[in-house]
């Protein structure tokens, strides 16, 4: 299965400014969060985003905030994106095949998301190396799950270069540069 750019949509979970600080690998993550949304922005890709209780838990981190400040951004109560009605309604006037998913926490939010996904009849692509849990073995856990479940693992570099096609993409240059 190819995944390509015109039906694709990404969907960003929960990277919000005080859980991030708690999560493991979050250095990495980050680093790889900001070549994925880059990428993506290059791409065309349409980007919805979710803020879990933002009271509580505050606004997208920084770095990342400044890249999707101009995308629909939905704020949740639900563990799941799509048990917001506001954010499914988006997910699905975006009329797209594949939902690319990345962000934390594996375990809670993000699998729930990509459960929905799934049982909403769309194709979930979870990109592994951009999401994380406070726990390493909540990750591993939740990812073998998922993947029992039917999502695809990627990641992100694999991603971005399925999307770019090929080498004359005039993205192609931005890509390759991002992933270096």
């Amino acid at each position: 299965m190819r995944i390509n750019v015109e039906e694709t949509l990404f969907c960003l979970v929960d990277v919000q400014e005080k859980l991030f600080p708690h999560i493991s690998n979050k250095e990495e993550l980050e680093k790889n969060l900001l070549i994925l949304v880059k990428g993506l922005k290059a791409l065309n890709v349409p980007f919805i985003v979710n803020e879990q209780y933002k009271k509580g838990i505050g606004e997208t981190i920084p770095s990342l905030k400044e890249l999707v400040d101009t995308y629909p951004s939905f704020e949740k109560t639900t563990f799941s994106c799509c048990q917001n009605e506001p954010t499914m309604e988006a997910i699905k006037a975006a009329n797209k095949k594949v939902v690319i998913v990345a962000g934390i926490e594996t375990h809670v939010c993000v699998l729930q998301t990509c459960i929905d996904l799934i049982e909403a009849g769309l194709e979930v692509l979870l990109v592994t190396d951009c999401c994380s849990s406070r726990k390493q073995k909540d990750t591993d856990i939740a990812l073998q799950r998922l993947i029992q479940a039917g999502v695809i693992p990627t990641t992100y570099e694999s991603l971005l270069f399925e999307l770019t096609l090929n080498a004359k993409n005039p993205c192609f240059k931005e890509i390759s540069n991002l992933v270096k």
